[in-house]
């Protein structure tokens, strides 16, 4: 049934109660025969007859075209509110189960935006909880249902998301393939701010199936579409994302260059939380290609960690801050001080959090031998290697096996090293 018979049926419905005649409800301005054609679906009312007949029948507007009440929009709209506060501010499951409260309620059927917005959100806070597959599902069937009421942003937010999730579920080339249908098909739409975060999540998925080369080509692109915009956003997520693609690419000092551009202009212009973040991520960038400067790096870190916490960041902000606090640590000859680091990002993450937590939990084994726990470090990397089982293959997995069979070198445990090491090559696929 289209909106139009809808329309019409509410309409006649309301009639009734009130008690009204088709020519009652039509006179003076309308015809009989007017009101009848719209009651049957037969014609589309005007904007000013739809209001002329709410208050004739003494009824919201909003009644007449959604079959809501003005209250019980309003409700939706701050439960909706809600929900994305909820999502902002970390708190990921008390999001996805009010945007799944909402989703349960008859009044959203038919609302298309109201509805197409808390099935994002709940895609969203779904892949926050660590449930990529059930993100998958909701995005994907967002996206093919997704009719003439849905926005370009919307739309391009969607196949961000649905990209993002399927490269960390290691479902790269899906990743890729609604990325490029987006971004590089026969109807391919002017660069705009939107679009140029999409293709630094496209650029990302071609980085983790180690397609380098056309990550370097594509980079230069973005970079080229950033220029030309000239806004922040786009600057930011071009720069950053290239950045990413140099250091992978051998260009180290190149990406440096790139971070630094992308922080000055988020300086300028970007919300604290997210200026920290960058700054987080600019500080271990340049402690990995400029390990002299590890001293300075751990104070951006710690700067970086203040400013997280006096903004919502959620724990896994905080967790990864101090995991790299953690590598700053062990460069600078501190591993007793990475450990603490370590652990408390170890107590902030939880089951949704796979693979950071292995991430952290190889760091801790390293930091332990250095410490000369040699058990110590051993019950770490166990608890990493069970992690790294369930987390997605990809190149990221790969270079977490890589590290398990450093240290297991390390314990003089051969054969488990070995094993490690063709764990890391299959995650490869090679």
């Amino acid at each position: 049934m289209t909106s139009q018979d809808l329309i019409g049926q509410r309409i006649k419905t309301i009639r009734r109660q009130r008690g009204l005649s088709q020519a009652q409800l039509a006179h003076p301005e309308l015809s009989d025969s007017y009101v009848s054609l719209i009651e049957s679906g037969k014609r589309t009312p005007t904007a000013a007859v739809l209001e002329l007949l709410a208050a004739k029948l003494e009824c919201s507007l909003t009644y007449l075209i959604n079959g809501v009440t003005a209250e019980q929009m309003q409700d939706l709209q701050l439960g909706l509110g809600y929900a994305a506060l909820a999502l902002e501010n970390g708190e990921v499951a008390e999001a996805r189960r009010r945007y799944a409260e909402l989703l349960a309620d008859g009044n959203l059927a038919g609302l298309s935006p109201l509805r197409q917005q808390a099935q994002y959100g709940y895609a969203l806070a779904t892949e926050a909880c660590g449930d990529l597959d059930e993100a998958i599902e909701v995005l994907t069937r967002l996206k093919e249902t997704g009719d003439a009421t849905m926005s370009d942003e919307r739309a391009i937010a969607v196949v961000l998301a649905l990209s993002r999730c399927l490269r960390e579920r290691g479902k790269l080339t899906e990743a890729v393939l609604v990325g490029e249908e987006a971004l590089l098909g026969a109807r391919r739409p002017a660069w705009n701010d939107d679009l140029v975060e999409l293709g630094a999540t496209l650029l990302l998925a071609y980085i983790v199936r180690g397609d380098l080369l056309r990550a370097r080509q594509f980079a230069a692109e973005l970079l080229a579409a950033a220029e030309m915009l000239g806004t922040p956003r786009a600057t930011v997520a071009a720069c950053w994302n290239a950045a990413i693609v140099a250091e992978h690419t051998g260009h180290g000092e190149e990406a440096l260059a790139l971070v630094e551009r992308a922080l000055a202009v988020q300086s300028e212009n970007g919300e604290p939380r997210n200026l920290a973040r960058l700054r987080t991520e600019s500080a271990i960038l340049r402690l990995r290609v400029r390990p002299a400067e590890a001293e300075s790096c751990r104070e951006v870190l710690l700067r970086a960690r203040r400013e997280l916490t006096e903004t919502s960041a959620s724990t896994v902000d905080l967790a990864r801050c101090n995991l790299d606090l953690a590598k700053a640590e062990i460069v600078l000859g501190n591993p007793g001080k990475a450990v603490e680091y370590g652990r408390q990002a170890v107590d902030m993450l939880d089951d949704r959090t796979g693979a950071l937590r292995a991430e952290t939990r190889l760091m801790l084994a390293n930091a332990l031998l250095l410490l000369s726990k040699r058990e110590e470090a051993a019950i770490e990397l166990v608890a990493a290697e069970e992690l790294l089982e369930h987390v997605p293959a990809s190149r990221k997995t790969a270079a977490g096996w890589v590290t398990a069979a450093w240290v297991l070198d390390s314990l003089e445990d051969g054969d488990a090293s070995v094993a490690a090491y063709q764990r890391a090559l299959a995650c490869a696929g090679l």
